[in-house]
Formats: structure tokens, C-alpha cells, sequence
């Protein structure tokens, strides 16, 4: 602890003089040896600034000066500081004590000085303010006194200094020396300038001090998401800089700029990487309201079930169907393949059945789902011969995923050798299990060759109706989904739809996907014109603006003009959707030909008789895409070719794809004009095996390498014309001249390089063949006795996908 004696020392003061500073501030009783407390130390520091603050007077000296114009003498006034007083330097004691209270003494010195300067701030801003008010209500009373007295007297004097500012005013005391008014802090006075900076200053400074403290924990804010945004609005949103958001995204691998838009996943994982909380936006709409108010209500009555008939391929699906409706359907069909969601309504003993046909290739895989998506019941068909195929499990798959119920309808039982416990069993492998086997899904053995089974098939159907009561109500605006569309010579463009809730009447204003229109004429599916079409109805519509999409959602709404309104809604968000696609994919492929260098692409342009199939074929070309060659759908569409097909086909180098459809007189004539090539196909099966061959020619041949000879060294010879020659013995193979070699030690290869020179004793030769012996130059390298020498060729061979 400190003493009295150190503290002198570390202050350059005297015992005394310590003593006496601590006698003033009430500590008494200490000596030069005393011991100083912590409590005492910071006493004597106050004890200290005020003595020092004490340094400085004000003298008032009247000093001669020239007069002014109005007779009064000038006034001066005159700040003078005192030198402070050095006490006598002592010399320091080397003494670990002493030193520790110094620097402990120092150091309390200053966080007292530190206090003590921001006391002195808030005192003086008080002072300040006090004054201002103090001069304010003195001004305004001796105004009033003023008043008062310039009534009661006459006397002109006495008027005239009254009327005098108080500045100007001077009294006389009882020498007959003028006394000085110094006047408070008047807030109506205008300042000068260096004092309203100096106030300012101060004012500042304690707004500095105690207007603002810095947050200690980080504020998390909830962020609202919608379904997209921009990466600027975002960081908006999050008040933080966009540099941080999109660090942040580039950390996740995607590459984009302030401007360009990101879905809602990806924006909610920035806000959950950046701290922050995100909240899906809910905002409603115009196209949520518009669902809401023309969603039908009222009293729902029965309907018909909807049954899809699903499975794989050649299974004999539409000839069941066929046998039903007592129509050859298949026969239509190219190669007997159902390319087209068709949609039939047929009368059985018990009520109607409306039954859906999906293709069963696996390019038709979104097909069947939609299919799966509009149905009650599905009927899954499994050829007893072939038993479950990949599209059977897929079928099943979509079926679940649906929650609809599965009868399965095993097929060709007519076939000798047939086994229908073994597809049972196959069955049972993928959680579809027989009643007869403890399980909940009916298994009926059909025929659509002679028609066995068909009568328990639909009794199977009208039960499992009954049992889960299907019901949709019947009045008010119908709601639907699009079963397929295309454009039909003589007709325009007709929509197959299935309506699901409410009644759909001829000159109701309809709005599906992106289109729109006023309902003109309705057909069913035997070619009858109907004013009106119920629940589970499947009906050929006309009057749309356009050929939406396959398992678009069908409204109708009351008026065009809200129609349009929704349209272009969606018209807009998808094509800020797609531009998103196109910016990542933009930025995808930049930084994957940065990795892998240019890719092969093969830019296809397709066209299509139905939407359903015009979807099916790009998703299924898509999917050929390889790290080397890609396939690129350029436009797809309904329709024959025309001459604005060939002109873009042209631009982007592309191979025109017919399907079931063909280009018009002005479209060829172009296309050989501008050398664009066009295929038409029928069955999907060709189409996908020749868009597989042209990618095929664009892949990099593949090289392999075939030992043709092996020689080994026996001597090495040196020739001053043609330098080192290895005797060898050719071992097996044939050694060729100019071919490339390995040279071989122990088993190891140690170079690699060409054959430079082949002598057969003094001739040059092409080759050798086993057991001959022939000198061999090697270009580069020395070879040793005992070495191998490994002669090979490369071959390249085409690749396929």
C-alpha cells in the first residue's frame, strides 16, 4: 500500500505539502510514513484538480484608451494563469513499491481525470441552460419595472435612460467609479459566431457522450418472403448491406446480381444463414380472390367416380377399355401406343363411370401423374405374362401419392401358362397386397380378348363408389382440370377438361392456366354438343384464346375483364419465373464450361398435334442431356410447322421435330432454302432413338491402346552415324516402325516416346515380327541391356449414350 512519503514522490510534491491537501479535504492525523487507502487516494486526487482548476483568475484592470463616439471610455478585460509552482524534484527510489503506486496511482489519476472532464461537461451544459432561464425572467421583470416607472415620471433624464439597453447603463458607487454590469445569458440575443460554434461544440459532445450507446446483442428481424425476390430488396429487408447477401449466396453456389430475382427456398435459407428469421409472405392475389369468389357452394349431391386406368406399356390397358366402351380405340393409336390422355364416360348397370386412359411409356410419366391427380380410383392393369414392369411400379407410385384407391386388373388370364400368384407375389414386393392375402386392394382377372372378368371389374369399381361416397356440389361456377389440348383443323382450339365442382354451360367465360375465353360449344366424348356438363364429365371445349397445359386448373369466372386480369397475372409471374431459369442456367452453364470447357449441344425445335404430348417430349429430351452433349428445346408447341418455325429453327441452328403433325408448302420451301432440317415421327420410340444417334455423333471418340509387341534388350550398340541401337529380340507381337513405345525396367515403365529408327541386320524394315531379332533406335532416351520395350497403338472408337 501507499504512503504518504511515495505519493510525494510519484507527484513531485513535498510531505507537506500532500499533508496539507489532505487536511483540507478532512483526512487529518497523517505523517509523512502513513499509509494511504484507496478511498483516501481518490480524495486527494479531487483534492488535487479543484487546486489545480484554482491556477487560473480574472483580473479587472481599467487601462487608458482613446474614447469612443458616444464620450464613454473602453473597457478591457484581461484573463491572466499563473505558472504553477514546481516542487523540488526528488530523486526516484528504485523500490518495487514505490514504482507499483505510481503506476497504480497514474492510472486512478486518469480515470478520475476522465470522470471529473465529463462532470465538468454536464455542469457546464446545466449552468448554461440555468442561465438562459435566469436571464430570460430577469429581462422580462425589469422590462415590467421599466414599464412601470416610465409611467409615474415625467422626467425626461430619467426617461431617456430608461429607454438605454441595460448594456449601456453604468452606475456610480460611493468612490465615484463607474461600475461593470456583466449580463447574464440572454437566449434572444444573437450570438457570434465563435460562440455558437463553442455551444454547439459542447452540445455535441454530450450527445456524443449520452445520446446514443451502441447495441450490444444483434438485432434479429422477421423477414416476409414472397414466392420471388430480388437479391437487393432482400437486403433491404434485413437492413444489411447487398455485398453481404451476396457472399452469402455465392458461398451457397449461386451466382447472381443485385437485379436478379431468387425463389422463396432459396431466399429463406440467406435469411436463416444471416441470423434472421423468414416468414412465407401470405400476401392474397388477384388471382387467390378470384378463386375464393368463384369457388361454387351450396347442397353437394352424388356423381360419378372418376377411374384412371393405369400401367405399363402393352399391357392392354386401352383394349380393356376398348372392350368396355365396345369401341377400337388402340387402332387409332400409332403402333397401338395411347400417345393421348383419354377421357370416356360409359353407362354400367349401376350408374355411370367416367374412366381416364394415360399412356404407358415413360415419357409420359407427367401425364400419368396428372392423370393420377384428377382421379377417385385407379385401376392398375398387369399383363399376367409379363407381371410388374418399371411403369407398373411408377403407376403405383403416383397412385399413392394421390391417397386414391388401387383395384388391380391382371390381364391376358386367357394366355395358357398364365400365373396370377407369381404377379400377386411381385405385387406384394411394392406394398400392393391381395384381399386373399390379408391385404385391403382387390385383384380381378380380365381379359379384354374375350371379356372375362369385365362384369367383376366394374361391380369392383361401383362397390368401392359406394363404400367411399364421392360427392361434388352441382350448382354455381364449374371448376376443373385440363385433360389435354390442341389445335384441330376446321375446329381451333379444343380442350379436353373434366369438370370436377359445378355445372359448366355454354357461354360461360372460362379461364384455364394462361388462357382464356367464352365458352362456345361442348362435346362429349361421343361427339354430342351438350349446353351444359356436370361433375365427373369429361367434355372437348372450344372457344379459348390459346392451348393451355395439361392438368391446368379451369374457372369459370364472371366477367372477361376479370379473366384478362388473372391471365396476365399469371403470364407476368411466369415470365419472371423463367427469366430466373434463364439467369441461373445462364450463369450455370458459364461456370460449367469454365470447369469442362464447351459442351455439345444439339437445339431441337418441336412441334406437336396435343400439349399433353408436346410436355411429355421435352421432358423426355431434357432428360438425354449428358456432361457432354446436351439437348437444347429451342420452342415447343401445338400445331403444323409453319414458315415462323423454319425461320427460327434457322437462327439457332436447329433440327425441326414433327410430331403427328407436318410442315405446310411455304415451311418446306423455306427449309430447303435455308437448309433446315425436318423429321416427322408417330411413335415416340423413334423420335427419342434419333435424337439419341445424333448426340452419339457429337461425342468425343473414345481412345483405347493395344499392346501390339514386346522386344527385350539384349545389347546396346553406339554408331557414330545413328547413334545408340539396341539389339533386341522381338518376344511377342510384331514391332512397326513408327509406332509408340514404352521402354520397361524391371517392370516399370521408365519412358515413353516413339520407335525412331528398325534395322534388320543393315536394312531398314517396317516391321519384325516374334522370335526375329532387329536393332531398334530410341528418340531421347538410353536404353539399357535387359530393358523391355513395349510397342502399342491407339485406336478410337465411336461412343454412344
Amino acid at each position: 500500500m501507499a504512503t504518504v512519503q511515495s505519493l510525494s514522490t510519484a507527484l513531485k510534491k513535498t510531505s507537506d505539502e500532500v499533508i496539507e491537501i489532505l487536511v483540507n479535504a478532512g483526512i487529518e492525523g497523517k505523517t509523512a510514513n502513513s499509509e494511504i487507502s484507496g478511498d483516501e487516494r481518490k480524495i486527494l486526487m479531487a483534492g488535487l484538480s479543484k487546486r489545480g482548476s484554482a491556477k487560473s483568475s480574472i483580473s479587472v484592470s481599467r487601462k487608458p484608451s482613446t474614447k469612443s463616439s458616444d464620450g464613454t471610455g473602453g473597457v478591457k478585460i484581461q484573463v491572466k494563469k499563473k505558472r504553477p509552482i514546481q516542487a523540488p524534484i526528488t530523486p526516484v527510489q528504485d523500490d518495487a513499491a514505490v514504482l507499483k503506486a505510481k503506476e497504480a496511482l497514474e492510472a486512478g489519476r486518469k480515470a478520475d481525470e476522465k470522470l471529473l472532464a465529463q462532470d465538468a461537461k454536464r455542469q457546464e451544459m446545466t449552468r448554461l441552460q440555468k442561465e438562459e432561464a435566469e436571464g430570460l425572467k430577469k429581462q422580462q421583470e425589469q422590462a415590467k419595472q421599466q414599464t412601470e416607472k416610465a409611467k409615474k415620471t415625467d422626467d425626461a433624464d430619467s426617461d431617456d435612460k430608461s429607454k438605454k439597453p441595460k448594456r449601456l447603463r453604468n452606475t456610480s458607487g460611493a468612490d465615484g467609479r463607474k461600475q461593470l454590469h456583466v449580463a447574464k445569458k440572454n437566449p434572444s440575443r444573437k450570438l457570434k459566431k465563435k460562440d455558437r460554434t463553442r455551444l454547439s461544440q459542447k452540445i455535441q459532445e454530450e450527445q456524443a457522450q449520452h445520446g446514443f450507446q451502441k447495441p450490444i446483442e444483434k438485432v434479429v428481424r422477421e423477414v416476409s418472403i414472397p414466392d420471388n425476390i430480388k437479391v437487393s430488396d432482400l437486403a433491404q429487408k434485413m437492413a444489411t448491406k447487398a455485398g453481404e447477401v451476396l457472399k452469402v449466396l455465392m458461398g451457397m453456389g449461386v451466382m447472381v446480381t443485385l437485379n436478379d430475382v431468387i425463389d422463396q427456398d432459396t431466399a429463406l435459407l440467406v435469411v436463416e444463414e444471416m441470423g434472421h428469421t423468414g416468414v412465407v409472405s401470405k400476401k392474397e392475389t388477384i388471382e387467390d380472390k378470384l378463386i375464393e369468389k368463384s369457388k361454387a357452394s351450396g347442397d353437394e349431391s352424388t356423381r360419378p367416380p372418376v377411374v384412371t386406368i393405369m400401367g405399363h406399356v402393352d399391357h392392354g390397358k386401352t383394349s380393356l377399355l376398348d372392350y368396355i366402351r365396345k369401341a377400337k380405340v388402340a387402332d387409332g393409336e400409332a403402333g397401338g401406343i395411347t400417345q393421348h390422355i383419354g377421357a370416356y364416360q360409359v353407362h354400367a348397370k349401376d350408374g355411370k363411370i367416367t374412366f381416364v386412359d394415360t399412356p404407358g411409356h415413360a415419357a409420359f410419366s407427367k401425364m400419368r401423374s396428372r392423370g393420377a391427380s384428377t382421379t377417385d380410383i385407379v385401376i392398375l392393369v398387369v399383363a399376367a405374362d409379363d407381371g410388374v414392369m418399371p411403369q407398373t411400379i411408377e403407376s403405383i407410385k403416383h397412385a399413392k401419392s394421390a391417397k386414391a384407391p388401387i383395384i388391380v386388373a391382371i390381364n391376358k388370364i386367357d394366355k395358357e401358362g398364365v400365373n396370377l400368384d407369381k404377379v400377386k407375389q411381385e405385387l406384394s414386393v411394392h406394398d400392393v397386397i391381395s384381399e386373399e392375402w390379408g391385404g385391403d386392394v382387390m385383384m380381378i382377372g380380365v381379359s379384354a380378348h374375350t371379356g372375362e372378368g369385365i362384369d367383376a371389374l366394374l361391380d369392383a369399381i361401383t362397390l368401392t363408389a359406394e363404400i367411399l361416397e364421392f360427392s361434388a356440389v352441382t350448382q354455381g361456377p364449374a371448376q376443373g382440370t385440363v385433360l389435354e389440348a390442341r389445335l384441330e383443323k376446321g375446329r381451333g382450339k379444343v380442350t379436353t377438361i373434366l369438370v370436377q365442382s359445378g355445372t359448366l354451360k355454354k357461354g360461360d367465360i372460362m379461364i384455364a392456366g394462361l388462357e382464356y375465353g367464352k365458352v362456345k360449344q361442348i362435346v362429349d366424348d361421343q361427339g354430342n354438343i351438350l349446353k351444359e356438363a356436370t361433375p365427373s364429365t369429361p367434355v372437348e371445349v372450344l372457344g379459348l384464346s390459346g392451348v393451355p397445359d395439361s392438368g391446368d386448373e379451369v374457372l369459370v369466372v364472371e366477367s372477361e375483364r376479370k379473366a384478362r386480369e388473372v391471365a396476365d397475372f399469371r403470364k407476368a409471374r411466369d415470365r419472371e419465373a423463367e427469366l430466373q431459369k434463364q439467369q441461373a442456367s445462364k450463369m450455370d452453364n458459364f461456370l460449367q464450361k469454365m470447369e469442362e470447357g464447351d459442351i455439345s449441344t444439339v437445339n431441337v425445335l418441336l412441334k406437336s398435334d396435343v400439349r399433353g404430348s408436346a410436355q411429355a417430349l421435352v421432358e423426355a429430351l431434357e432428360e438425354l442431356s449428358t456432361d457432354e452433349v446436351r439437348v437444347k428445346v429451342v420452342s415447343s408447341g401445338v400445331g403444323g410447322i409453319n414458315n415462323t418455325d423454319i425461320n427460327l429453327a434457322a437462327t439457332s441452328d436447329a433440327l425441326v421435330l414433327g410430331f403427328n403433325v407436318r410442315a405446310d408448302a411455304m415451311a418446306r420451301k423455306t427449309a430447303d432454302k435455308e437448309g433446315v432440317r425436318i423429321e416427322y415421327y408417330s411413335i415416340i420410340y423413334n423420335l427419342i432413338d434419333d435424337v439419341k444417334a445424333i448426340m452419339s455423333g457429337l461425342l468425343s471418340p473414345e481412345l483405347s491402346e493395344n499392346i501390339i509387341g514386346i522386344a527385350n534388350v539384349k545389347e546396346v550398340f553406339k554408331s557414330q552415324k545413328l547413334g545408340d541401337i539396341a539389339g533386341c529380340m522381338v518376344e511377342e507381337g510384331v514391332v512397326r516402325k513408327d509406332s509408340p513405345i514404352r521402354v520397361l525396367r524391371d517392370s516399370v515403365v521408365v519412358f515413353e516416346g516413339e520407335l525412331e529408327s528398325l534395322r534388320r541386320f543393315k536394312d531398314n524394315v517396317k516391321e519384325v515380327k516374334s522370335g526375329t531379332e532387329c536393332g531398334i533406335g530410341v528418340a531421347g532416351y538410353d536404353v539399357e541391356a535387359g530393358d523391355q520395350i513395349e510397342v502399342f497403338e491407339r485406336v478410337e472408337s465411336a461412343r454412344t449414350l
